[in-house]
């Protein structure tokens, strides 16, 4: 079997030492995995259409990279909303296998650097054209998507898949995500799901 094909896709500031996806990367990578992981454009003060072009290309490079493993896009805060937006720009021949969306931020957290990002005009059948499977994973406790956070915003009006991990915040390294092994596992295909 080929190895999968995985694009990475960081938040707003990027994603730092320590955290879950620099620990994703090189756990893959040790398993033989193809990894791209872009440092975004401006990532302190984000440029939608700069992340937009960024990630068709990310796209690009997982279609050209070597053999017929599984593509796979694993992407976190900002990297979701930038998926939400460009959704219905993927063309077909670009289309992922699966993708995990975690913590998507929304526009009630209220932050300026992202307020460019929104409304991301996402709608269903553009998100579910994108890949063949797209599981969103988020909290009850998020700042950045605050009320009934992620599951009201993201999930319920795209009809997405979604893994509620009560208490996890935003998944980075504040809220303790450094080492993640059910998403590695779930990167890899050795489980359905991340709750």
């Amino acid at each position: 079997m080929d190895p999968r094909r995985v694009l990475i896709l960081h938040g707003w500031q990027g994603s730092e030492p320590g955290h879950w996806q620099r620990w994703l990367e090189d756990e893959l990578r040790s398993a033989g995995q193809h990894v791209h992981f872009p440092d975004l454009p401006e990532c302190d003060v984000p440029c939608p259409d700069e992340w937009g072009a960024a990630l068709h290309a990310g796209l690009g490079a997982l279609a050209s990279s070597p053999g017929d493993g599984e593509r796979v896009v694993c992407a976190h805060s900002l990297g979701c909303v930038t998926w939400f937006r460009e959704a219905g720009r993927i063309a077909p021949a670009l289309r992922v296998d699966r993708v995990a969306l975690v913590a998507p931020p929304c526009p009630g957290a209220k932050v300026t650097e992202l307020t460019r990002f929104y409304p991301t005009r996402a709608e269903c059948d553009a998100v579910r054209a994108a890949a063949g499977h797209t599981r969103l994973v988020c909290a009850d406790d998020d700042p950045y998507c605050p009320g009934r956070g992620a599951m009201e915003h993201w999930a319920e009006p795209l009809e997405l898949i979604a893994d509620l991990l009560p208490g996890q915040g935003h998944f980075n390294v504040e809220a303790g995500y450094g080492p993640w092994p059910a998403m590695r596992d779930w990167v890899l295909g050795l489980v359905p799901a991340l709750a």
